[in-house]
């Protein structure tokens, strides 16, 4: 074979791979303007990450017997959350195994996790045991997955999921008895955007209910600016190269279903007042609002999901609950 023919080959084929790919690219986002497709793909809620173990079991979890306690919390729409309630260490130790509002030092933390897994996958369950450990006697940790998550019923969308939050929130505070002041919420990834909206919703009715506080971890401003940075498994860009063509990306953004709009929920909260560096650590800086102060601590080192188990989680949410009581550390 001539230096020429070979040279014909290599183009053929790099343009047939290019063609290729192309057309999956195509593809691919021809489905994600479908609903079942776009869904799938911003939940996650098919991928359940803990195979082989059951979430009825939470001592395959690492858990101690009966530390964990799980149950399902209906819906006013007809479906089933599944949840755990997790005792706090201490709490355990001395067999006390009720959570009842007549406890007037617990605490209760109302976990909401990102996209995908269920309440027993990756780094939650290290998670759960950071949110507690600064007060192993008195924080309480309730977990759930949203609605067609895990063992829940149904199918995930924006509103169903703030419906689903709600409810969660509705039962901590009506049927166990817990008020607001003594609930934190702690949320992740796609969590953020849920417990934005229902402390939006919460906190602008009358009267207004205000948690204790709120805890967020790699949150996001919008669907629309997140997809146009994701990338799947931090390495494959799903629609960054499209972000180039602002008219093709605006075209495109019109599909999507759930905005999640945190950005907008969370503007009228917020007032900035001071920003401190923490060298290595990061820096942090906090607005001053009509319902207390949000805080934002920007860390210089850790990922997406390990940093659910750092201290400055735990610092966090006694944070929050000793700027709703001062006495909460003592």
């Amino acid at each position: 074979m001539g230096a020429g023919k070979v040279v014909t080959s290599f183009f053929e084929y790099a343009f047939i791979s290019i063609a290729a790919a192309a057309g999956l690219y195509a593809t691919l986002l021809t489905l994600l303007t479908t609903k079942t497709f776009q869904s799938h793909a911003v939940y996650l809620h098919a991928v359940q990450m803990t195979w082989f173990k059951d979430l009825n079991v939470p001592e395959t979890f690492g858990f101690l017997k009966n530390q964990v306690t799980p149950f399902s919390i209906p819906t006013p729409d007809g479906e089933l959350l599944y949840a755990w309630h997790i005792l706090p260490i201490e709490l355990y130790r001395k067999h006390e195994l009720a959570l009842t509002a007549e406890s007037t030092d617990a605490r209760l933390i109302l976990h909401m996790h990102g996209a995908g897994g269920t309440v027993g996958s990756g780094y939650r369950v290290p998670n759960y045991r950071a949110l507690s450990a600064g007060q192993p006697d008195k924080s309480h940790v309730l977990t759930f997955d949203y609605r067609g998550f895990g063992h829940s019923t149904g199918s995930p969308s924006e509103n169903g999921l703030i419906l689903d939050a709600l409810t969660v929130v509705d039962w901590a505070m009506n049927v166990a008895g817990i008020p607001a002041s003594r609930i934190a919420i702690f949320a992740q990834s796609m969590g953020t955007a849920v417990s934005i909206a229902v402390s939006e919703k919460l906190a602008l009715q009358s009267p207004p209910v205000v948690f204790a506080g709120t805890v967020l971890v790699a949150p996001f401003v919008d669907c629309a600016t997140l997809v146009s940075t994701y990338s799947v498994a931090g390495v494959i860009p799903l629609l960054a190269p499209l972000a180039r063509f602002p008219l093709l990306f605006d075209h495109l953004r019109r599909f999507i279903r759930d905005n999640w709009l945190s950005k907008d929920r969370i503007a009228q909260y917020k007032k900035l007042d001071s920003k401190l560096d923490l060298g290595a650590a990061g820096s942090v800086m906090e607005w001053k609002t009509d319902h207390g102060v949000i805080r934002e601590e920007i860390l210089k080192t850790g990922l997406h999901d390990v940093v659910m188990g750092y201290p400055i989680v735990t610092m966090a949410v006694m944070r929050a609950f000793e700027a709703a009581d001062p006495s909460f550390t003592r």
